[in-house]
């Protein structure tokens, strides 16, 4: 799912018309309408100011895919699944996991990022970075082995497609 999908689903959710939201973010009705057909992208402080009021997390609202237990009709979910981060600095109790965009990254960096979100607050929800990957088929598959131990109502799962990585001044980098 996409930023434009992402956007139309939570803006019904939360009942407000395009003409509402154009109006609490000072755009044209048009402007909301053109980013939920997926043709162009708010500025930054509109993205802030939607995140906001939707009462949703930036990594939400910008999110290829989303998995929520909470909307499965067709399969019953634990709930939560413990799954550590990446660095192992982490065990994140995860009730929700967020796929990001494709970063446009050097060859040696990692193309997407994998979050975990184990609870809301006051500034939305609480996420943690899970795992980096290097190619949209390898997060894909990821996404679905956690699915199907949330479906399975397995307690953690241990990340098996995400590359390795090293901080490197300000980036991310895989190690070779």
């Amino acid at each position: 799912m996409a930023f434009a999908d992402n956007l139309k689903q939570m803006r019904k959710k939360k009942g407000i018309s395009q003409e509402e939201l154009a109006q609490l973010l000072n755009v044209s009705r048009q402007a909301v309408s053109k980013w939920e057909q997926g043709i162009g992208y708010p500025e930054v402080e509109k993205l802030l100011i939607l995140s906001s009021q939707l009462n949703v997390s930036l990594d939400s609202l910008m999110a290829d895919e989303i998995i929520n237990n909470n909307t499965s009709q067709d399969n019953h979910c634990s709930g939560r699944i413990l799954i550590s981060s990446y660095d192992g600095k982490s065990i994140v109790n995860c009730y929700k996991i967020l796929s990001s965009h494709m970063f446009k990254t050097k060859d040696n960096e990692p193309k997407y990022a994998l979050f975990g979100v184990d609870g809301n607050s006051f500034w939305g929800e609480h996420t943690t970075v899970l795992g980096w990957y290097d190619n949209e088929e390898n997060i894909k598959k990821e996404i679905q082995d956690i699915m199907s131990a949330m479906k399975n109502g397995e307690s953690s799962y241990e990340l098996k497609y995400a590359v390795k990585t090293r901080r490197h001044l300000w980036r991310i980098k895989i190690k070779e």
